[in-house]
């Protein structure tokens, strides 16, 4: 099994395309096409990361931060990212990072975290735009389930938690094949009248490639026709943050005791406890205080993130309650996430949670 199978499926999951504009999501070193030996899950590479992948016989890390996330012009081991470049390049190692793409996921980290909260009616709290395109294509009656469902298997067609979602309209097509052709159907050399239907699905953007061929595969006509089109909707399987309902609602000390235990942690910092009822709980993991506005306005009871700045909390007032858990808190789980989407579709690959991933903020 190659590396770069094992790199797909994450993507599966958490396509590039989800990424920030800011990010640098994806292969960070190595050769993709090499055979994998076994994988480490980690959120930070550290050199103490690298010598551990090396110890296991590893030669995949995949982390949640990127290793090379500032740009620069020289690789000579003057800190830790270059130390680990280097040692990873000489011993033939592939470094990955899923970070936002994983964050904006539908099945991401603030996704995990509601789950453990058991959150209910669960959305995206910022959905993203420009992520979505329709296909529209024109197939002859006796193909339309043939091509309906190949576009359905490739992605096409899923709304909310609709999926096999279409629009199909009963028309009539015209074409003349010309000397160089082979139709399908009519003659050459004269106009043909075709009864055909017009399908219409949602395509995520990241799929466009994937559908595409798979209309091509199945379509009867030598050179179908079809079009997509950008959409201005905002796309709701994916996006920043996420927000739910608890099964209970319950005052804000306990679900502040609640988040401490649930996440076994040390500390959390908070805003002014008002003594308000909370229900609605908004997450974002990770420096996610760019979402309180957004929070607000939906009119949850408390916001959850990994980081906030000093001001944050005097701004959220009396307008709901800010839990900030720290960002490494708020991440841990993204092991998790990669450890079970590796073993899952690969029950025999060796995949390891590191030992060496440590929190860099320590508490006194």
């Amino acid at each position: 099994m190659k590396i770069k199978e094992i790199l797909h499926t994450i993507e599966q999951i958490a396509p590039i395309s989800l990424q920030e504009s800011f990010d640098n999501s994806g292969v960070q070193i190595g050769d993709v096409y090499q055979e994998a030996k076994g994988a480490i899950v980690c959120i930070d590479v550290t050199e103490a990361v690298v010598d551990e992948a090396i110890s296991l016989g590893c030669n995949l890390i995949i982390s949640h931060h990127p290793l090379a996330f500032r740009s620069f012009k020289s690789l000579t081991g003057k800190n830790y990212v270059e130390r680990c470049m280097i040692k990873a390049c000489k011993h033939d190692i592939v470094v990955y990072a899923a970070h936002t793409n994983l964050d904006n996921a539908s099945e991401g980290i603030n996704q995990y975290l509601a789950k453990k909260l058991n959150l209910q009616h669960v959305r995206i709290l910022d959905p993203q735009k420009n992520k979505l395109l329709k296909l529209v294509v024109f197939v002859p009656h006796s193909h339309v389930d043939l091509v309906r469902n190949a576009l359905f298997n490739a992605g096409a067609g899923n709304i909310g938690n609709y999926d096999s979602c279409s629009y199909n309209l009963r028309g009539e097509g015209t074409f003349r094949a010309q000397q160089n052709t082979n139709p399908f159907v009519g003659e050459k050399g004269e106009l043909h009248y075709e009864p055909e239907t017009r399908i219409e699905v949602i395509v995520p953007s990241y799929k466009q490639s994937e559908i595409e061929r798979a209309l091509l595969a199945v379509h009867p006509y030598e050179e179908p026709a079809y079009d997509f089109y950008a959409l201005e909707n905002a796309w709701k399987q994916a996006g920043s943050g996420i927000v739910g309902t608890l099964p209970e609602e319950m005052d804000e000390e306990d679900f502040l005791y609640l988040l401490k235990d649930t996440f076994n942690l040390k500390m959390i910092q908070h805003s002014t406890v008002r003594g308000a009822i909370i229900r609605d709980v908004a997450i974002c993991s990770g420096s996610g205080a760019f979402l309180i506005p957004k929070a607000i306005s939906y009119g949850a009871d408390v916001f959850v993130t990994g980081e906030a700045k000093y001001n944050d909390y005097y701004d959220v007032e009396d307008k709901l309650l800010l839990a900030v858990v720290g960002h490494y808190e708020s991440e841990i789980f993204t092991k998790n996430i990669f450890f079970d989407i590796i073993s899952e579709k690969y029950p025999n690959f060796a995949v390891y949670m590191s030992g060496f991933d440590v929190n860099p903020v320590n508490y006194l």
